[in-house]
């Protein structure tokens, strides 16, 4: 995997908690940012390169877009496969893999180049697993993997696209944290837990790891909607996730609020917030659509990052599983809506995203890795890149 965003080390440490739940110590798993902990200068820079680039917005699309042409990227991996291939090389054998899985779109090319190179490609099992819902860059394709395991048809369609066959592509679905696999625990009992009232409908708003986006122009705008002057009492209730960002914990802390607020900073408990929670504010990031649908949770979508998560909006809206918005008003007024007078849309887009999760996702894809690794009869070893 590479740190680029979240969502890949998540996926990583999905696969890795499956693989230890299903097989116990039967594999040993590693994760390692290929990137950086096994690239030289200025190559294992990119993690913090990319983060520039999407604060930078149309930097990062000019980046996305053009290098997305098959002849771009190709002839860009050949390029940079000069300088990092023994690295890269030592990196991989350090680990002596039997699997080598990757969750991310620039870690298929030069790894298989350094496989082929040394005879390695019917050996060592390569696999791709696509952490992207809908749009994705064609570099997450290779038609040299031995499989490719995506979340939706629409990702399935375009491996297609990129000449993979049939037999290489699974659609399983998104991995997510086998905790989202368990039943939930009763609404009530986890609100009391996390300090909210146990009657009161409740919006979760989130803003990832960084606590980014509109969250506090967003949490004031709720707490305005979600209050009834007219009988002088609140008709809902907001949990805050603000990540790292204490700064924004601080601020929204120091607010004297009409209804109840929540504020928590970084939280590992994720499927809990969300089982206490009637729907969710959210960036169009692929993992936390997964989690919410799997929670069953009608998504308000804020905001995305150019490319990979522009088609994540027209997924969710298309189909009924929520609203796109950017605006903190209209926002706050669709959760007093459903809240309210429009209920019945909240529950028709709750039953939509549970018919659209795929909550067995990752235990689907570790036990079709098993059995490629029990067809070519190893003793199985593994590195997620």
């Amino acid at each position: 995997m590479s740190d680029t965003g979240g969502g890949h080390r998540a996926s990583a440490e999905a696969i890795k908690a499956a693989f230890n739940e299903e097989f116990g110590d039967e594999y040993q798993v590693f994760v390692t940012d290929l990137w950086s902990d096994h690239t030289p200068w200025p190559f294992n820079q990119l993690p913090r390169s990319y983060n520039f680039l999407v604060k930078h917005g149309p930097l990062w699309k000019m980046t996305y877009y053009g290098t997305a042409p098959r002849l771009v990227h190709q002839s860009n991996f050949a390029a940079t496969s000069t300088f990092i291939a023994r690295e890269v090389a030592k990196g991989l054998m350090k680990y002596q893999p039997d699997i080598i899985i990757s969750v991310h779109p620039l870690m298929q090319h030069v790894p298989l180049r350094v496989l082929r190179g040394k005879g390695l490609l019917k050996k060592i099992v390569f696999t791709t697993v696509v952490t992207d819902l809908s749009t994705c860059h064609p570099t997450w394709f290779h038609k040299l993997v031995t499989r490719c395991y995506c979340p939706t048809t629409e990702v399935a369609k375009r491996a297609l696209k990129a000449g993979l066959q049939t037999s290489q592509i699974k659609v399983y679905g998104l991995p997510v944290r086998p905790n989202f696999v368990k039943p939930v625990r009763p609404k009530a009992e986890l609100r009391r837990e996390l300090g909210m009232e146990e009657d009161l409908p409740a919006v979760l708003l989130m803003g990832g790891g960084e606590g980014m986006g509109p969250i506090e122009a967003t949490a004031r705008a709720l707490g305005d909607a979600l209050y009834d002057e007219n009988h002088g009492e609140p008709v809902g209730q907001i949990l805050v996730i603000c990540g790292r960002n204490k700064k924004l914990a601080n601020k929204l802390l120091s607010i004297n609020w009409k209804i109840p607020v929540q504020v928590k900073g970084f939280v590992t408990k994720m499927e809990e917030c969300m089982g206490a929670c009637d729907c969710i504010i959210t960036k169009a990031g692929p993992g936390t659509i997964a989690e919410a649908m799997i929670r069953g949770l009608p998504i308000i979508l804020n905001d995305y990052i150019a490319g990979q998560e522009v088609g994540n909006v027209p997924y969710v809206v298309e189909n009924g599983c929520g609203k796109y918005s950017k605006s903190p008003k209209k926002i706050a007024r669709i959760v007093a809506d459903w809240f309210g007078p429009k209920a019945n849309e909240l529950k028709a887009m709750s039953e939509n995203a549970l018919k659209l999760a795929k909550p067995d996702s990752v235990f689907k894809i570790v036990h079709d890795l098993h059995e490629l690794v029990r067809q070519r009869s190893l003793v199985p070893q593994l590195c997620t890149t």
